[in-house]
């Protein structure tokens, strides 16, 4: 299994840094609500010790896990219009809802748009709780597409499918302890991050953007991670990206994932899916991804690092403007 990683990387002058985090708890005990906490931040550094942050958000939801329906949502800046998702599923067509309650969201490239775009996937982390403890999970039965060739992790005759046929459950591969990336100097380095309780889950991104001489270079970094009953956490899903962009054409020219602790041993051989987008456009890339990165040669989890990616066209303008 590779080894997850334990540091971050210095912020670099002329960068932009976004960083966001998911964390999913359970206050009123395992058989209560999920209450997701999302922040995040982009972190402009022009030259050494000048740094200011261009944008930050902060949301806070109560779902009920078994039917993924929104009881509560709030956010900060605060927004009218998220009312209208309360009610809503998070686990149908929540993207999808977003887009009808806030038609100007998934253009604005802030970092509002890319807490809810995650929330979804965060939500689905959370069941782990449940799988870790050793108790069943019980939601209601919603359409699903089958879960067969969906991914490298479910590929047919691969440990997740043939373990599913045989206990009704995939198997249950508990990945290293994580180390925090947050640690070191640099007091900026990520936005603040609070210790989580026992039975919780976090999942955290983090996107370097910096001009070097008109082609934009690209550093993500991508981890969900559980905190089991005595709060230890561990590594669930780990990537990173290394990307280039030509800033004038807005396509990509080279991009690499290198792959930390997966859950599956087939997971690995999704990591050559990254090189795809090389001549890709970043204009439309969260749909392009999420139409034809299909099938088990892709990551459900790297598709949605590289559906991030979309956001750097806009993040490298911001830092143009700012840092000139």
């Amino acid at each position: 299994m590779a080894e997850p990683a334990t540091t971050t990387p210095p912020r670099r002058a002329r960068s932009i840094r976004r960083t966001t985090t998911h964390d999913s708890t359970r206050p009123e005990g395992l058989s209560g609500p999920v209450h997701v906490v999302a922040r995040g931040r982009d972190l402009l550094t022009v030259s050494g010790d000048d740094a200011r942050v261009v944008d930050q958000a902060e949301l806070e939801l109560e779902v009920e896990f078994a039917t993924g329906r929104v009881v509560e949502i709030a956010a900060d800046p605060s927004d009218p219009r998220l009312d209208a998702l309360v009610g809503a599923s998070v686990f149908a067509r929540f993207r999808a809802a977003v887009g009808a309650a806030l038609p100007d969201e998934s253009e604005s490239a802030s970092v509002r748009a890319q807490l809810l775009d995650d929330v979804q996937i965060a939500l689905m982390l959370s069941g782990r709780v449940y799988r870790v403890a050793g108790i069943p999970i019980e939601m209601e039965s919603r359409d699903r597409p089958p879960q067969n060739d969906i991914c490298a992790g479910w590929v047919t005759g691969g440990a997740a499918i043939i373990g599913q046929a045989a206990n009704g459950l995939p198997p249950l591969n508990v990945g290293p302890v994580a180390p925090p990336v947050e640690a070191g100097d640099d007091p900026l380095a990520w936005h603040p991050i609070s210790p989580l309780p026992p039975h919780s889950t976090r999942r955290r991104r983090r996107l370097d953007v910096w001009d070097d001489d008109g082609v934009a270079r690209i550093d993500c970094y991508f981890r969900d991670s559980h905190f089991d009953g005595d709060s230890i956490e561990t590594v669930v899903h780990e990537w990173r990206v290394s990307a280039t962009l030509d800033a004038d054409a807005a396509a990509f020219t080279e991009c690499e994932a290198q792959r930390g602790p997966l859950p599956f041993g087939e997971c690995p051989g999704s990591a050559a899916s990254a090189g795809r987008l090389v001549g890709v456009s970043v204009d439309g890339l969260r749909r392009e991804v999420r139409k034809t990165f299909v099938g088990p040669s892709t990551c459900t989890h790297l598709n949605d690092t590289l559906r991030s990616l979309e956001d750097v066209g806009a993040l490298l303008g911001r830092l143009r403007a700012h840092a000139d």
